[in-house]
């Protein structure tokens, strides 16, 4: 069974970053539905499960990968933003993140030293802050 899989998606686009967001995007109006019964988000859902599979489906690359591309740049900022969000949740377990209040560049000062001065090293402003 999973060679005959294997056979009929050979040559088809597949799964990309934008079918994945079409499928979170069909999860929350299927889930919306069950908290509201709406004709409107099943009908939603069922389009958009439907052009996620012709996606997925399709064979031509071209068209499916400029579609993906449009996707990924619309939405660079926001995944980069969350990106840093996650990398700066890391840190603060071992560290404090400061901004520096006159050039608001950002410092990070480990935990657990007490009252410190801190010494931006972009302006040379110095300020004292509790670690």
């Amino acid at each position: 069974m999973r060679e005959r899989f294997y056979r009929f998606m050979q040559g088809r686009y597949g799964q990309d970053d934008f079918a994945r967001f079409l499928l979170g995007v069909t999860m929350a109006c299927l889930f919306l539905n069950f908290l509201v019964r709406s004709r409107m988000l099943v009908f939603l859902a069922c389009i958009l499960l439907f052009y996620t599979y012709f996606r997925m489906f399709s064979k031509n690359h071209q068209a499916r990968y400029e579609e993906n591309q449009k996707y990924l740049n619309a939405t660079a900022r926001a995944r980069y933003w969350l990106e840093q969000q996650k990398k700066l949740s890391g840190e603060r377990k071992y560290h404090h993140i400061y901004t520096c209040p006159k050039c608001r560049q950002k410092i990070r000062i480990p935990k657990g030293k007490g009252k410190i001065m801190v010494r931006c090293p972009k302006c040379r402003h110095e300020f004292q802050k509790r670690s």
